[in-house]
């Protein structure tokens, strides 16, 4: 092993100085102040800004995330066109509780005699319950048979639950395609809507810049990834997993006159302004309509005492107020009035008590003051679903003297007034709380109709009928757009079971009655499901396409009565084979093809139509649902099992996806897994009286009798005539004898 001689003992001159030469010295340079801080900042945001756009262009590259625009393009028979983003909503909502707008699709091309229309708001502007019968469709049936040789397209870009924040991108989108007018039916939601003082969806937040940088790093891919991460990690908790309508925000109460308020309307009012620079910025016009509530058989859904009401004085308004509800029970509203007037010396921010007392006015035949105590409710109600008289202020004062600039108004509060008895707007107009019926639809159409006309351009203005044609009734309206007994049956059956036996309008005050009154309405409209009835309806179908052949969603509705009324799924595949040829981008299709091809048995159509579906819309429920059960008929249960799975991730409230899958593994004998199913199942559905019963079976099976009759018990409360309940529990207790 070779050693190497240390430098000292090599160098000969090491231990004299004075010898040993001298390295050379290299110059240095010293950065001076301003440069040394110019590169500080350049290090500082220069290249963070860069490994941020490096990181953006590939996970671009790499396809991750979803295009942030409500308008996309696609293609149709080969043509470019534009359509709806059904990802859209992933910008706001967490992805399994986005809402979306109705499918559109518009050419890329714009075609000559063409009037562009965007409407922007959200549910009542996107027509719930059932978009078919929206202002928007009436619209486009008065506006086509006035003016037949113009290509009227009218672009609904409408969604449930979305506020002013989304609608102002909604806006920027739809300016890029050559608008020709904006109509806005928006502020419903304003206080209940993301980022605002009473959201369940995102956090609330007061600051509109903050808000807007919020919703534009979500535009961005790495700004995705970042809300999937803290998805993922839980960060949201009280995220709801599901949707669940108005229910959803029954823990969110804001008070009237409170500062998070004052930060809604401030922020509304800017959003407005904005949308009404775009707007004026893309050469469009613009209306701006007031938004209409149910006054007068709507009331208040929540109601909060005032915050400094001390327990004695709380006792004394509950005595006398309790004696207002005797008297009014009683019939004798001048006693009831008497009390209700003498409980709002001690507190009268409590809404029930204000409209309890319009209704003993109303009673009275004093119907001035029935409508203002009626209004003053709906602005003390603290769950804000309606739009308050500040909300319909800001928007007149948008609108106000801005004619030369191309923007008008429609005061559609004032209009439903009008046209309602004793201008206190109810039941005549709306189905609950703020969404117009048939009457009210058309009757908002038919104002806007009157606007539109005047601001048509010249060259198509000229090209209407003449000068003496009556623009359609109501009544024309319903035929050219199939508005059928059957139709109206099905809509009041959902109003009834998917709003009005729900929270948060349970805790209404009148239910009960309400609950009669429409549930005798329903059995009255059940003449339109007697089978002369439903050929009837069908008919009335086929006439209307016939006048619009290319109204896709005649075909659509149409369709749906042929396959749950009518039962003809073969001509129910026809319907939706044309819909398809129209909206060839919309999961909505597929799902129509997959409910058509189970009614023919057709088990792997079905699979192919809901794997398109997940394709284009992956948090599409009933499609994993529907999935998980053609699996299984095919007895491929580890894919059954993977789409229930789905299923319950999507919704975990889904009854039926976990009944179907405890009974695949009990099948399998895989009893101890079905029964961690089942106590998942009734973290989330503690009522079920279906999973009860399973739990109890497979705790049977595994020798736990005592819990096992424990739960059959409890399913038995919860749904005391169920025969197979007894029967199991009956077998149970044999088995101890």
């Amino acid at each position: 092993m070779v050693i190497s001689t240390p430098y000292f003992k090599r160098n000969p001159n090491y231990h004299n100085p004075q010898k040993v030469p001298k390295k050379k010295q290299i110059p240095t340079r010293t950065i001076a102040g301003r440069r040394l801080w110019l590169f500080r900042i350049i290090a500082l945001t220069i290249f963070p800004i860069l490994l941020l756009l490096l990181a953006e262009f590939s996970l671009r590259i790499a396809g991750y995330g979803f295009s942030p625009y409500a308008i996309i393009k696609c293609q149709v028979n080969g043509r470019d066109a534009y359509c709806d983003n059904v990802r859209f909503g992933w910008r706001f909502f967490p992805q399994n509780i986005a809402r979306e707008s109705e499918p559109f699709i518009f050419p890329a091309e714009k075609p000559d005699n063409t009037y562009r229309i965007f409407i922007l708001g959200a549910s009542a502007a996107q027509g719930t319950p059932e978009p078919a019968f929206s202002f928007g469709r009436i619209l486009q049936k008065i506006l086509e048979d006035k003016y037949p040789e113009v290509n009227f397209e009218i672009i609904n870009t409408a969604m449930t639950a979305i506020n002013s924040h989304v609608v102002l991108q909604i806006a920027k989108d739809s300016a890029r395609y050559n608008p020709d007018l904006f109509i806005v039916y928006l502020g419903n939601n304003e206080v209940t809507g993301p980022y605002s003082a009473g959201t369940v969806y995102t956090l609330p937040l007061a600051n509109l810049s903050v808000i807007r940088t919020a919703i534009a790093i979500k535009a961005t891919r790495l700004g995705q990834l970042l809300t999937s991460l803290a998805d993922s990690v839980g960060a949201q908790k009280n995220t709801p997993k599901e949707w669940l309508g108005l229910e959803m925000f029954l823990d969110n109460q804001v008070p009237a006159d409170t500062p998070p308020l004052e930060a809604v309307y401030r922020n509304f009012q800017k959003n407005l302004k904005d949308i009404r620079q775009i707007s004026s910025k893309s050469g469009s016009k613009t209306i701006f309509c007031t938004v209409g509530s149910n006054l007068k058989d709507s009331p208040p859904f929540a109601s909060l005492h005032r915050p400094d009401l001390i327990p004695t004085e709380k006792k004394k308004w509950d005595d006398i107020y309790r004696q207002g509800v005797e008297f009014e029970l009683k019939g004798d509203y001048a006693d009831a009035v008497e009390r209700y007037l003498e409980a709002a010396k001690i507190d009268d921010r409590y809404a029930d008590l204000q409209f309890r007392l319009g209704r003993c006015y109303w009673a009275a035949a004093e119907y001035e003051k029935a409508r203002e105590t009626y209004i003053r409710a709906r602005e003390l109600d603290t769950l804000r679903f309606r739009a308050d008289s500040r909300i319909n202020n800001i928007i007149r004062d948008i609108a106000a003297g801005k004619t030369a600039e191309g923007i008008y108004l429609i005061d559609t509060t004032e209009g439903l007034e009008k046209n309602s008895p004793n201008a206190a707007p109810g039941q005549e107009l709306f189905y609950e709380h703020v969404h117009l019926n048939f009457k009210g639809n058309y009757f908002l159409a038919k104002t806007i109709f009157e606007q539109v006309e005047k601001i048509l351009p010249q060259q198509l203005a000229k090209l209407q009928q003449a000068d003496n044609h009556q623009i359609l009734t109501e009544d024309d309206c319903a035929q050219r757009l199939a508005y059928t007994g059957w139709d109206r049956y099905r809509i009041a059956d959902k109003v009834l079971n998917g709003f009005i036996k729900t929270p948060p309008f349970t805790n209404q005050l009148y239910q009960q009655q309400r609950l009669i009154q429409m549930e005798q309405n329903i059995e009255d409209l059940k003449m339109y499901l007697a089978p002369e009835a439903l050929e009837n309806a069908a008919l009335q179908y086929r006439q209307a396409i016939q006048k619009s052949p290319s109204d896709w969603r005649l075909h659509w509705n149409y369709g749906k009565l042929l396959t749950e009324g009518l039962k003809d799924y073969k001509a129910a595949a026809e319907q939706a084979y044309l819909v398809r040829n129209y909206l060839p981008h919309s999961y909505l299709v597929y799902t129509a093809l997959g409910a058509v091809s189970r009614g023919l048995g057709d088990i792997d159509k079905v699979i192919a139509q809901y794997l398109d579906a997940i394709r284009i819309k992956p948090t599409c429920i009933d499609a994993h649902y529907y999935l998980a059960q053609a699996y299984h008929k095919q007895n491929r249960i580890d894919k059954s099992i993977e789409y229930y799975s789905k299923t319950l991730r999507l919704q975990p409230t889904h009854i039926t996806a976990y009944n179907d899958l405890v009974e695949i593994l009990y099948n399998q004998g895989n009893i101890d897994r079905g029964i961690e199913v089942c106590r998942k199942a009734l973290l989330f559905v503690p009522d079920s009286a279906i999973l009860h019963c399973n739990l109890g079976i497979m705790l049977d099976k595994k020798g736990n009798r005592t819990e096992a009759v424990k739960q059959l018990n409890t399913a038995i409360k919860i749904d005391p005539n169920s025969p197979g309940i007894r029967t199991t529990l009956q077998a149970i207790l044999k088995k101890d004898n």
